[in-house]
């Protein structure tokens, strides 16, 4: 027996990093997992896990979102995984980059919990999902002005969600890592005009000398997708090596 078996869990975000290991993770764990992603080539990569069927979605477009909700009859999971990190102090950040950035990170999931949550509502159970950071309001980090403004959002978005269906059976949480290695990252720190420096800045600031591995976040995934952690709804779960300590 799996811990998720029989649930039908959608995730966003699934083609690399944390949204891949997770819809990995599930998977394993018994899920019926849809795993979404813009990258449709990265995407296949998850046909070969049994459980997993993919579907190519933009979650900045309502009206892709609908289209998708049509063919999902029953949703117990949805993983707001999607999302973007801009270098920068406000003085760097272009209205383009906050336009960009708030759209992807906080606006997408406006717009697929508003989608999802009444398939959940009709069915009396349902549990949310949002990927969150340390870098919100739980700690300053420098120059991730638009990136904080956004996770810290994410948090406020998720008790929310959290208060307002509690009484419904509708639970949301959301996941706040500090740095994790993930295919994302690694093209960030070769953006750098150092890359070398850049990653020993990235490593320089973890108290336990490494990285996360997307893996380790996304065994936390798990756990809040499944009925382990069923008296749990609004808490913004840390997942940072002790890094906000």
């Amino acid at each position: 027996m799996g811990r998720l078996d029989g649930k039908v869990i959608l995730v966003s975000a699934a083609a690399q990093g944390i949204g891949q290991a997770t819809a990995i993770a599930f998977a394993k764990e018994g899920a019926k997992v849809i795993a979404t992603d813009i990258n449709e080539s990265k995407l296949r990569d998850l046909e070969n896990y049994s459980g997993i069927q993919i579907r190519v979605l933009d979650v900045t477009k309502k009206e892709q979102i609908e289209n998708l909700a049509k063919d999902i009859e029953r949703i117990d999971v949805l993983c707001n995984i999607a999302g973007f990190v801009h270098h920068g102090t406000i003085l760097e950040c272009k209205e383009s980059d906050w336009d960009f950035t708030m759209s992807l990170n906080v606006h997408s999931m406006y717009l697929m919990i508003k989608t999802f949550l009444p398939k959940m509502l009709a069915q009396k159970s349902g549990n949310i999902i949002n990927m969150s950071s340390v870098a919100s309001s739980i700690k300053g980090v420098v120059n991730r002005f638009v990136y904080s403004t956004s996770k810290a959002a994410v948090i406020g978005l998720t008790k929310s969600i959290a208060a307002d269906f509690i009484e419904q059976s509708i639970r949301c949480n959301c996941v706040c890592p500090g740095t994790v290695d993930t295919p994302s990252l690694r093209e960030r720190i070769c953006a750098r005009p150092n890359p070398d420096q850049a990653l020993k800045d990235f490593l320089d600031r973890q108290k336990t000398g490494r990285m996360a591995t997307a893996e380790e976040v996304a065994n936390l995934f798990v756990y809040l997708a499944s009925d382990e952690s069923a008296y749990m709804t609004g808490n913004e779960l840390i997942i940072d090596g002790g890094w906000s300590l």
